[in-house]
């Protein structure tokens, strides 16, 4: 659409009939109507997409085969109706997207610009929830609440995070910038900044995460195997030390006969 528009301007600029006071009109009119498109959350979305998915060809397979896009356009229009206290509709177009999609998001819920939810079934976002700019959510991914408590009772994401497949994020806890959170990881506790949070329940593991850091789970590392690994080395050191004991008491007790001996 950008392209068509800019082709239609340059072709009306370039006609020798219009005063170059109305061409300058016309290049304003252009860049105006640019500038707008481009804050429009829709299209950073649409736009993000290419750039997080190897496998989007065009942007025709994106636009018709994309459930994760086809469930932000729906959120977009939900909560767009939502602040402005418009009743029943809302919740009518979410369900209605959540059937088409598999992907639940009330339309109460915060998403910022440039989200792209991968795959996506099964992914649900409560009302209260936040979610940055930027963040790249798998399927299976729930950002729920713990309990029935009113209030803030969902997550807080921030931008340029990654959450894998069938993580959990519970309760009104926070996901720092750049954060990492792996896959069926289930995180009950805030997550810092440029950390990587695994296991059930997720434990941080603080290292520098940058926007072009990948979320890649082989070489992520397993807390619980890391401490079983330290139990295991200290239990032959021990070990070590034991026998030494043993050949020292040995030795001594050799000693002490040949000197009863002699």
């Amino acid at each position: 659409m950008l392209q068509f528009c800019d082709r239609l301007f340059t072709q009306q600029a370039t006609l020798s009939v219009i005063p170059s006071t109305i061409v300058a009109q016309i290049q304003s009119a252009k860049q105006f109507a640019f500038e707008c498109i481009q804050t429009v959350p829709l299209v950073e979305d649409f736009r993000t997409i290419f750039a997080r998915d190897p496998a989007a060809r065009n942007w025709l397979e994106v636009l018709c085969c994309y459930p994760g896009f086809h469930a932000i356009v729906c959120y977009r229009f939900a909560h767009w109706l939502y602040c402005r206290n418009i009743p029943f509709f809302p919740r009518l177009i979410s369900h209605l997207g959540r059937c088409f999609t598999g992907i639940e998001i009330h339309p109460g819920a915060v998403l910022g610009k440039g989200i792209v939810i991968d795959h996506g079934m099964g992914v649900v976002i409560g009302e209260t929830a936040i979610v940055g700019d930027y963040a790249l959510i798998y399927q299976g991914v729930t950002l729920g609440g713990t309990g029935k408590e009113s209030g803030k009772r969902h997550p807080t994401v921030g931008n340029h995070v990654v959450i894998g497949a069938g993580a959990k994020i519970l309760g009104n806890i926070c996901v720092g910038n750049y954060a990492r959170i792996g896959a069926g990881s289930i995180i009950l506790r805030d997550v810092p900044s440029h950390c990587t949070a695994v296991g059930v329940p997720g434990r941080n593991l603080c290292r520098t995460n940058t926007q072009d850091c990948p979320l890649e789970h082989g070489q992520i590392p397993d807390p619980e195997a890391i401490a079983i690994l330290t139990l295991v080395n200290r239990i032959e050191h021990l070990e070590e030390q034991l026998q030494s004991l043993k050949l020292q008491t040995l030795t001594l007790c050799e000693n002490q006969t040949n000197a009863t001996a002699s």
